[in-house]
């Protein structure tokens, strides 16, 4: 249905820029075939001739956003079906394997961590989709609480390290906090969602060895924030404000080997305007990692 509405738009635009370089084409005929009205003309081919330009202008803006955004769909699609068929591939393998042949006790385990490590990989895209579905619905009402933000990004870290068996020295936490402490007014669910998203892809995007340190601080008396800083591949200054645009991803070789459906970090984008603060990046270009900030207002 919106490929349908996204061709039509690309139509609608297509044949609006054909009517006006048919217009211009009338009007340049007419100056000279009626050239006894050249002041008329005149006034009314300087007119038309701005509104030519400026329709032109408005259709190839329009066409351009039209090809990017089925660009970014198809690769959409192609991403949520890579990360759908690949996990079911393998658990489907794993099962006809326990199925059909004797296996050790041993072997069976390693299948079962395997298989349950492929169901999680599955629900997080489900769930990415479905949140992102969700988020875009303005109405929608917050389950709204007084909210420890320090105590929620320490078990964030830890369901982090399990999720993807890391040690202490891979994420490390430090706090910087006045005697009112990070307490926030929110829903709980939606903030872990939108702190768990952004460890996520720093852990999946560093290069080489994890090395993320997250820190919580209070900013002043009305803001607090929560800073996850990288050592990874790093993002280029032109991409940082692009980068939490829905189903927008990084470019470069390295994010061939990551799949993922470009929808964390808007995701965490609009968790974090619907609760009235503020999320940005940071980073000095490729190779020299990269700085997330979440501000929020204290409660």
């Amino acid at each position: 249905m919106r490929f349908s509405a996204r061709r039509k738009s690309v139509y609608f635009f297509i044949t609006l820029g054909s009517c006006l370089v048919a217009l211009s084409v009338a009007l340049n005929v007419g100056w000279i075939l009626l050239n006894w009205r050249e002041v008329a003309l005149l006034v009314l081919g300087i007119v038309f001739f701005g509104l030519i330009i400026t329709g032109l202008v408005l259709n190839t803006t329009f066409l351009i956003r039209e090809i990017r955004r089925n660009e970014q769909h198809d690769a959409f699609i192609n991403a949520v079906t890579h990360e759908l068929k690949t996990p079911i591939t393998s658990i489907r393998l794993y099962l006809e394997t326990l199925k059909t042949r004797e296996l050790s006790e041993t072997q069976r385990e390693e299948f079962y961590e395997i298989i349950l490590a492929d169901t999680n990989r599955l629900l997080h895209t489900v769930e990415q989709v479905l949140h992102a579905g969700r988020t875009g619905h303005k109405r929608r009402a917050l389950n709204r609480a007084n909210v420890d933000l320090s105590e929620m990004v320490r078990e964030c870290l830890d369901l982090t390290r399990i999720r993807h068996k890391l040690d202490e020295g891979a994420l490390r936490y430090s706090e910087s906090l006045d005697a009112s402490g990070a307490r926030v007014v929110g829903d709980a669910d939606e903030l872990r969602t939108a702190v768990s998203n952004l460890l996520d892809n720093a852990v999946r995007y560093s290069d080489r060895e994890v090395s993320v340190s997250v820190e919580v601080a209070a900013l002043d008396e009305k803001r607090v924030a929560v800073r996850i800083k990288d050592s990874g591949i790093g993002i280029s200054s032109s991409q940082l404000k692009r980068i939490f645009k829905r189903f927008y991803r990084v470019q470069g070789a390295f994010m061939a080997r990551v799949k993922g459906t470009g929808l964390g970090l808007f995701i965490v984008h609009s968790i974090v305007k619907k609760h009235g603060g503020r999320v940005f990046a940071e980073s000095n270009g490729p190779g020299h990692g990269s700085t997330f900030t979440i501000q929020l207002p204290r409660a």
